[in-house]
C-alpha cells in the first residue's frame, strides 16, 4: 500500500484576484486528484496591511495572516511560498523565499527586467534541493497538452508558421483607473504577452529572434484613490511581434488590452507539412486538428478539420469532475498547482519553472530592443 502523501505547509504573499485563485487551487487539489501528490496545509497569508491580512486569513482558511513577509519565511511549518504580488516585487520575494529554504510557486510575469530574472535563476540554481514553478496555466488545458503531444509525435511534420494571440478589451475605457498593470512594470506584453509567448514555446520549442512593435493609445489615467488626478501611462496597450523559432518556423504573436469585444481570447493556429492545429480558449473543450495525409477525392474526400473533444480529460489521478464535463480557466490553474506539487513530492521541478519564466522575460527583453531598433533581435540567453 502506498504511503500517505506528504503534508506541505503553504504561505501566500499577495491576496488579490490571483492570490485567491492560487489559494483555491492549493486548498482543493486533494479533492480533484486521488491520491494527491501532496496535501497542502494553508498556514499563512501576507498582504500589505494588517486589516486585509486578517480578512485574507478568514476567507482563505489560513491559520494566520500578517503584513510582514518575513513572518512567512521564518515559519518552519511553511514549506512552499506562493508569490501572488505585482511583478516589481518578485525579485526580492522569490530570492528571499529560496534563501529561506522554501519551494516557490510564482505568478507571471517572473519580474520586470532580464537582469532581475537572471538574479532569480542564479538563486534557484544555488538551491537545487528546492522546487520552483510558474503559473503558466495555458500549458495545462487538456487541449494544449494534447496539442503538444501531437506535435511531439510528428503529427504536423515540419512546422512552417503559426499565429497566436492573447486579446483582452479591459482597458479601452480611458476612465479606468491606474493599477500596477498600467504602471511602469506592467505593460500588455508583460501581462498578457508572457502567457502566449510561453505557450508557443511550450508547443514549438525555443525562440531564436524576434521583431516587435509596442503601441500605447491612452497616455494618462486617473488615480484609483483620487480620480481627479491623472497619472502618466508609460507602458504598452498592445504588442505584436514576428518570431523566428530555433526550428526555423515563423510566427506572428499579438497581445492586446484594446481588442474591443473580446473576453479572454487566447488562441493559436499552427501550420505544418502534414497538418494543422488550432485552439481558442473561449471554446476550450475542443482542439481542432487537420490531417493533410487523410485521403482526398471527390467533394474533399475525408480531408477537413476534426474537432477533438479534449474536454476535461486530464490524466490520472484526476478524479473530479467527470472527464466529460466542460473545462475552464480555473481548472487549468488547478492542474498547474497539481504539477507543482508533484515536483515538491518528487524533489524535481516539473512542467513550468522559474527558468521558463526567465526565458519568457528574455523574449520580452528582445521585443523591447526590437521596438527601439526596428530590427530583428536575437533572444538573449538566460
Amino acid at each position: 500500500m502506498a504511503g500517505r502523501p506528504p503534508m506541505v505547509g503553504v504561505g501566500i504573499v499577495g491576496f488579490g484576484f490571483i492570490g485567491k485563485i492560487h489559494a483555491y487551487g492549493f486548498r482543493n487539489v486533494s479533492l480533484f486528484y486521488d491520491p494527491p501528490p501532496a496535501i497542502p496545509r494553508m498556514v499563512g497569508v501576507c498582504t500589505s496591511r494588517p486589516e486585509t491580512a486578517d480578512r485574507a486569513r478568514e476567507i482563505g482558511g489560513f491559520e494566520f495572516g500578517t503584513s510582514r513577509y518575513g513572518d512567512l519565511l521564518e515559519r518552519d511549518d511553511i514549506h512552499a511560498i506562493v508569490i501572488a504580488t505585482p511583478n516589481n516585487l518578485h525579485r526580492e520575494q522569490v530570492i528571499a523565499a529560496l534563501e529561506a529554504g522554501k519551494h516557490v510557486y510564482c505568478d507571471k510575469p517572473l519580474t520586470v527586467t532580464l537582469d532581475d530574472a537572471r538574479a532569480i535563476i542564479a538563486a534557484a540554481r544555488a538551491h537545487p534541493e528546492l522546487v520552483h514553478g510558474m503559473a503558466f496555466q495555458c500549458r495545462f488545458a487538456p487541449a494544449t497538452m494534447h496539442a503538444r503531444q501531437l506535435i511531439a509525435d510528428g503529427f504536423l511534420g515540419e512546422v512552417y508558421h503559426f499565429r497566436a494571440a492573447y486579446l483582452h478589451a479591459g482597458y479601452t475605457d480611458p476612465k479606468r483607473p491606474m493599477s500596477w498593470r498600467v504602471g511602469p512594470f506592467g505593460g500588455c506584453l508583460a501581462d498578457l504577452g508572457s502567457h502566449i509567448i510561453d505557450l508557443m514555446r511550450y508547443l514549438l520549442g525555443d525562440y531564436d529572434s524576434v521583431r516587435g512593435t509596442l503601441e500605447r493609445w491612452i497616455d494618462e489615467r486617473p488615480l484609483a484613490d483620487d480620480p481627479s488626478t491623472m497619472a502618466p501611462v508609460t507602458v504598452d496597450d498592445y504588442a505584436c511581434l514576428q518570431a523566428r523559432m530555433a526550428s526555423g518556423a515563423l510566427g506572428f504573436i499579438e497581445s492586446s488590452r484594446f481588442a474591443t469585444g473580446t473576453q479572454d481570447g487566447v488562441s493559436f493556429e499552427i501550420f505544418g507539412e502534414k497538418g494543422a492545429l488550432r485552439w481558442n480558449m473561449m471554446d476550450p473543450n475542443y482542439l481542432d486538428a487537420y490531417d493533410a495525409t487523410a485521403p482526398g477525392g471527390e467533394f474533399g474526400g475525408m480531408q477537413g478539420f476534426t474537432r477533438i473533444a479534449t474536454v476535461q480529460r486530464y490524466p490520472e489521478p484526476s478524479a473530479l469532475p467527470s472527464p466529460k464535463l466542460p473545462v475552464g480557466w480555473t481548472r487549468f490553474h488547478m492542474h498547474s498547482v497539481y504539477d507543482f506539487l508533484c515536483g515538491v513530492r518528487d524533489g524535481a521541478p516539473r512542467t513550468a519553472t522559474l527558468e521558463d519564466g526567465a526565458i519568457t522575460q528574455a523574449v520580452d527583453h528582445a521585443v523591447h530592443r526590437s521596438h527601439e531598433s526596428g530590427a530583428w533581435e536575437q533572444v538573449p540567453e538566460v
